[in-house]
Protein backbone atom coordinates (compact mmCIF):
# COMPACT_ATOMS: atom_id res chain seq x y z
CA UNK A 1 0.00 0.00 0.00
CA UNK A 2 2.37 2.79 1.11
CA UNK A 3 6.08 3.18 2.04
CA UNK A 4 4.32 6.13 4.93
CA UNK A 5 4.82 5.78 8.52
CA UNK A 6 1.98 4.09 10.01
CA UNK A 7 0.77 2.25 7.05
CA UNK A 8 0.69 -1.39 6.23
CA UNK A 9 2.00 -2.90 2.71
CA UNK A 10 -0.45 -5.30 2.73
CA UNK A 11 -3.22 -4.91 0.38
CA UNK A 12 -6.46 -2.79 1.26
CA UNK A 13 -9.56 -4.09 2.73
CA UNK A 14 -11.02 -2.33 -0.66
CA UNK A 15 -9.62 -0.14 -3.48
CA UNK A 16 -12.12 2.22 -5.62
CA UNK A 17 -10.77 3.53 -9.01
CA UNK A 18 -11.23 7.77 -9.04
CA UNK A 19 -10.24 9.40 -12.08
CA UNK A 20 -9.98 13.36 -11.65
CA UNK A 21 -11.96 15.91 -13.76
CA UNK A 22 -12.20 19.44 -14.08
CA UNK A 23 -14.74 19.96 -11.45
CA UNK A 24 -12.36 17.89 -9.11
CA UNK A 25 -9.30 21.00 -9.57
CA UNK A 26 -8.21 24.15 -8.48
CA UNK A 27 -7.51 26.95 -11.78
CA UNK A 28 -4.09 25.68 -11.71
CA UNK A 29 -5.46 21.97 -12.08
CA UNK A 30 -4.52 20.34 -8.96
CA UNK A 31 -6.80 18.65 -6.71
CA UNK A 32 -9.00 20.86 -4.64
CA UNK A 33 -7.50 19.50 -1.01
CA UNK A 34 -11.83 19.25 -0.31
CA UNK A 35 -12.49 16.67 -2.85
CA UNK A 36 -10.34 13.59 -1.32
CA UNK A 37 -13.07 14.09 1.22
CA UNK A 38 -15.49 12.91 -1.35
CA UNK A 39 -12.98 10.75 -2.96
CA UNK A 40 -12.78 9.12 0.95
CA UNK A 41 -16.64 8.83 1.19
CA UNK A 42 -17.35 7.16 -2.30
CA UNK A 43 -14.71 4.44 -1.26
CA UNK A 44 -16.72 3.83 2.07
CA UNK A 45 -19.95 3.37 0.63
CA UNK A 46 -18.21 1.10 -1.99
CA UNK A 47 -16.84 -0.46 0.18
CA UNK A 48 -20.12 -1.26 2.45
CA UNK A 49 -21.75 -2.13 -0.54
CA UNK A 50 -19.56 -4.59 -1.55
CA UNK A 51 -19.50 -6.63 1.86
CA UNK A 52 -23.22 -6.37 1.58
CA UNK A 53 -24.11 -3.51 3.30
CA UNK A 54 -25.03 -0.75 1.74
CA UNK A 55 -26.27 2.35 3.09
CA UNK A 56 -29.84 2.22 2.47
CA UNK A 57 -29.93 -1.66 3.81
CA UNK A 58 -27.72 -0.29 7.06
CA UNK A 59 -31.03 2.50 7.39
CA UNK A 60 -33.96 -0.15 6.11
CA UNK A 61 -32.63 -3.27 7.88
CA UNK A 62 -31.22 -2.08 11.08
CA UNK A 63 -31.91 1.22 11.77
CA UNK A 64 -28.25 2.69 11.79
CA UNK A 65 -26.55 4.69 9.38
CA UNK A 66 -22.34 5.67 10.11
CA UNK A 67 -21.42 9.49 10.50
CA UNK A 68 -17.59 10.90 10.18
CA UNK A 69 -16.79 11.28 14.07
CA UNK A 70 -13.31 12.16 13.77
CA UNK A 71 -10.48 12.34 10.55
CA UNK A 72 -6.98 12.89 10.69
CA UNK A 73 -5.78 14.18 6.81
CA UNK A 74 -2.51 14.46 5.54
CA UNK A 75 -1.57 16.08 2.06
CA UNK A 76 1.75 14.78 1.19
CA UNK A 77 1.21 15.10 -3.13
CA UNK A 78 -0.84 16.98 -5.27
CA UNK A 79 -2.97 15.26 -7.76
CA UNK A 80 -3.94 16.55 -11.20
CA UNK A 81 -6.35 17.13 -14.04
CA UNK A 82 -6.98 13.57 -15.52
CA UNK A 83 -5.39 11.58 -12.58
CA UNK A 84 -5.82 8.00 -12.41
CA UNK A 85 -5.91 7.24 -8.86
CA UNK A 86 -6.87 4.22 -6.43
CA UNK A 87 -8.73 5.40 -3.37
CA UNK A 88 -7.88 3.16 -0.61
CA UNK A 89 -9.30 1.78 2.72
CA UNK A 90 -7.81 -0.39 5.35
CA UNK A 91 -9.88 -1.20 8.96
CA UNK A 92 -7.72 -0.59 11.44
CA UNK A 93 -10.41 -1.43 14.24
CA UNK A 94 -13.59 -2.61 15.13
CA UNK A 95 -15.53 -1.65 18.31
CA UNK A 96 -19.40 -1.52 19.62
CA UNK A 97 -20.26 1.24 18.02
CA UNK A 98 -17.19 2.37 16.10
CA UNK A 99 -14.69 1.61 13.17
CA UNK A 100 -11.31 3.43 12.71
CA UNK A 101 -10.29 2.83 9.12
CA UNK A 102 -7.15 3.84 7.02
CA UNK A 103 -7.46 5.41 4.00
CA UNK A 104 -5.52 6.63 1.28
CA UNK A 105 -5.31 8.33 -2.50
CA UNK A 106 -2.61 6.61 -4.17
CA UNK A 107 -1.50 7.47 -8.26
CA UNK A 108 1.06 4.38 -8.80
CA UNK A 109 3.01 3.28 -6.42
CA UNK A 110 2.89 7.11 -4.79
CA UNK A 111 0.62 7.92 -1.73
CA UNK A 112 -0.75 11.51 -2.00
CA UNK A 113 -3.18 11.61 0.77
CA UNK A 114 -3.69 9.99 3.81
CA UNK A 115 -6.30 9.64 6.73
CA UNK A 116 -7.12 7.91 9.53
CA UNK A 117 -11.02 8.21 9.77
CA UNK A 118 -13.29 7.06 12.67
CA UNK A 119 -17.20 6.10 12.32
CA UNK A 120 -19.73 6.14 14.48
CA UNK A 121 -22.12 4.20 14.06
CA UNK A 122 -25.48 5.80 15.38
CA UNK A 123 -29.43 5.35 15.04
CA UNK A 124 -31.51 6.84 12.07
CA UNK A 125 -34.03 8.32 14.37
CA UNK A 126 -31.87 10.30 17.01
CA UNK A 127 -28.33 10.18 15.46
CA UNK A 128 -27.68 8.61 19.03
CA UNK A 129 -24.97 5.90 19.16
CA UNK A 130 -25.71 2.36 18.02
CA UNK A 131 -24.10 -1.00 18.10
CA UNK A 132 -22.26 -2.23 15.02
CA UNK A 133 -25.29 -4.36 13.54
CA UNK A 134 -24.34 -7.95 14.57
CA UNK A 135 -24.31 -9.53 10.77
CA UNK A 136 -21.72 -6.66 10.01
CA UNK A 137 -19.82 -6.88 12.98
CA UNK A 138 -18.84 -10.97 12.02
CA UNK A 139 -18.66 -9.82 8.12
CA UNK A 140 -15.89 -7.31 9.49
CA UNK A 141 -13.89 -9.61 11.90
CA UNK A 142 -13.88 -12.79 9.96
CA UNK A 143 -11.59 -15.91 11.04
CA UNK A 144 -8.44 -14.02 12.57
CA UNK A 145 -9.57 -11.14 13.12
CA UNK A 146 -10.71 -9.53 16.74
CA UNK A 147 -13.84 -7.60 16.99
CA UNK A 148 -12.16 -4.81 19.54
CA UNK A 149 -8.84 -3.13 19.09
CA UNK A 150 -6.73 -3.32 15.98
CA UNK A 151 -6.76 -5.75 13.60
CA UNK A 152 -4.20 -7.15 11.21
CA UNK A 153 -6.79 -7.34 8.56
CA UNK A 154 -5.68 -9.20 4.80
CA UNK A 155 -8.42 -8.41 3.35
CA UNK A 156 -12.55 -8.19 3.66
CA UNK A 157 -13.34 -8.52 0.00
CA UNK A 158 -15.55 -10.90 -0.79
Amino acid sequence: MSDEPGMHAQAPAHATAVRVYFQDTDAGGIVYHGRYLDFFERCRMDWLRALGFPIRVLERDHGVVFIVHEMRVSYLRPARLEDDLAVELELAALKGARLELRQSVIRGTDTLVSAEVHLACVDCAGLRPARIPVSLRERLAGPGRRLSGMSTLTSTTP
